[in-house]
């Protein structure tokens, strides 16, 4: 029996919730990524298969949260956004991200 690495893990449950989470042109899909020393989050849209906007900040809480209000600012002009963990935990900066964009207005 062969171990799956945490990599390997996160893609099986990150196809699992994107045969539910699809973005469109009126309510696109917010994503999000985390390397070990960034958090990136981009909205898309999934029917044209184009990224609308995508940011990046370092990966501590300070910087999520202004990058937050920056992507509030794009997120805003639609009505509602899907949110996407990628298969991320919904804890630490995937939750942190998301509770300040629900903050700044932004519908998820």
């Amino acid at each position: 029996m062969v171990q799956k690495d945490r990599k390997q893990k996160r893609i099986r449950r990150k196809l699992h919730i994107r045969k539910n989470v699809r973005g469109s042109a009126l309510k696109p899909r917010i994503f999000v990524f985390k390397s070990n020393r960034y958090f990136y989050a981009g909205l898309a849209d999934d029917d044209s298969s184009k990224v609308i906007k995508s940011f990046m900040s370092k990966k501590n809480s300070n910087d999520i949260i202004t990058m937050a209000g920056a992507f509030a600012k794009e997120a805003v002009k639609f009505e509602t956004l899907v949110f996407d963990r990628s298969g991320y935990r919904y804890h630490g900066l995937v939750k942190t991200f998301a509770d300040e964009l629900r903050n700044k207005g932004v519908k998820i």
